[in-house]
């Protein structure tokens, strides 16, 4: 592939070529990649094959060395690769060497809106961020009452679900909280899960009522009060202005500058696999329709005899009380109900696999996968590698497909296991 194909370089592409690319792939599917190689050439020499003919035909050649393929659009690309490439190699290097976490707020949070401009630039942004920091990134949007399926449009409803798609596949954990107080919801999720940098949309232009009794935005009112917390803002209210398309994929030239591309979605949870999480008596199999209780209270029971005195009703109220502030259950197929004891004295996770999804799960993608994960609060950033290290896990195909051909949980184990191995 080219580089300028990747979902998360958009912005960054059309900043340099001023090309808006149409034909865009997710970040995840190079996520998933064994190796990332680049196969480099000269702008020179690409712009001599095209003279050549051996990329274009005739009547096409012109118009490529005057557009797309000027050699100050190449260069740009060009270098935009052998930075993404140094990167990748970065990634890897301190993922094999990964030092101890400095207990500081360091996750990256995106805010959503229903109706924020250019969202797609927040979400871009906030996966380079995270991938520069080499850390997780969670994507928030709190639904008002004002909000509620029930009051907004079909079109906001369809703009909020192609911004968390979006999201999904850029690589971020997707999450939507009920609330009254945006900004308070907000902080509440960063300390929870240790966010230490927030990008947030710019707001616009107060109206003169807001202005004349002092009415403070989301955006002042998060500025305010998000102490030791990084927080970004965009300006998301420019107006596009149309570009021209780049080429489609199949009119890319076979050599092209930039056929290596980075991921930077990678966690802190070295020393932490969910073979040593979990065994095999926290695994439930649930082959017939099942309820959100009836899951959770069936994997707090697996769970109970390792928590102490809380035992396993204790730990059900919890992960209750913790679902109060935003389901954990996902839709994309997964789910990640936590909950903090000081009765453990080290994490563990239960896994609940549905065959035939929740019957009260949310819309869209079946729920297949549940991650029950119990955590001490001596060390705060402890869920938060766990958090990561099952969100990679649930976003592989291979291990998806094998779980799913799983009939006991030692089989599950099994599959856990060569899933750590082939990492």
């Amino acid at each position: 592939m080219n580089v300028q194909h990747l979902e998360s370089l958009y912005d960054t592409v059309e900043k340099a070529v001023g090309v808006k690319v149409r034909e865009r792939i997710p970040d995840s599917v190079i996520a998933e990649a064994d190796q990332i190689v680049n196969v480099d050439v000269s702008s020179e020499d690409l712009r001599q094959r095209l003279r050549e003919g051996k990329v274009y035909t005739p009547e096409r050649i012109e118009v490529a060395l005057e557009h797309f393929f000027k050699a100050s659009n190449l260069e740009q690309l060009r270098e935009l690769t052998l930075r993404e490439l140094a990167s990748q190699i970065d990634l890897r290097r301190r993922e094999a060497y990964e030092e101890e976490d400095s207990g500081l707020p360091d996750q990256v949070m995106v805010c959503l809106s229903s109706r924020g401009p250019n969202s797609e630039r927040l979400l871009r942004y906030a996966s380079r961020l995270a991938g520069r920091l080499n850390r997780n990134w969670y994507a928030v949007y709190v639904r008002t009452p004002s909000e509620s399926p029930a009051v907004i449009d079909s079109e906001t409803q369809r703009i909020i679900s192609e911004t968390l798609t979006l999201a999904k596949q850029l690589g971020a954990i997707v999450f939507t909280y009920n609330g009254d107080d945006v900004v308070q919801t907000l902080l509440q999720f960063a300390r929870e899960y240790r966010v230490g940098h927030v990008v947030i949309g710019g707001q616009r232009t107060k109206s003169v009522w807001a202005r004349l009794f002092r009415r403070a935005g989301v955006v002042e009112c998060l500025l305010s009060a998000a102490k030791g917390i990084t927080v970004t803002v965009l300006d998301t209210h420019e107006q596009e202005r149309p570009r021209p398309t780049a080429p489609r994929p199949e009119q890319s030239p076979e050599y092209a500058p930039g056929e290596s591309v980075a991921i930077g979605h990678h966690d802190h949870s070295a020393g932490l696999t969910l073979p040593g999480l979990l065994s095999a008596d926290r695994i439930v199999l649930f082959h017939e329709p099942v309820s959100k209780m009836a899951v959770l209270t069936r994997l707090t029971e697996t769970a109970g005899p390792y928590v102490g005195k809380l035992g396993s009703r204790g730990l059900l109220d919890a992960v209750l009380e913790r679902e109060t502030h935003g389901s954990t259950f996902l839709n994309e197929g997964v789910a990640f109900p936590h909950a903090k004891t000081p009765e453990v004295a080290r994490s563990l996770v239960a896994v609940g696999l549905t065959r035939q999804g929740i019957s009260d799960g949310p819309g869209g993608r079946p729920i297949e996968t549940v991650f029950l994960i119990v955590s001490p609060p001596s060390d705060p950033n402890e869920q938060v590698r766990i958090l990561a290290l099952t969100s990679r896990a649930a976003q592989s195909r291979q291990l998806r497909e094998h779980l799913r051909l799983c009939e006991t949980p030692d089989e599950v184990m099994k599959a856990f296991a060569e899933w750590k191995a082939e990492e």
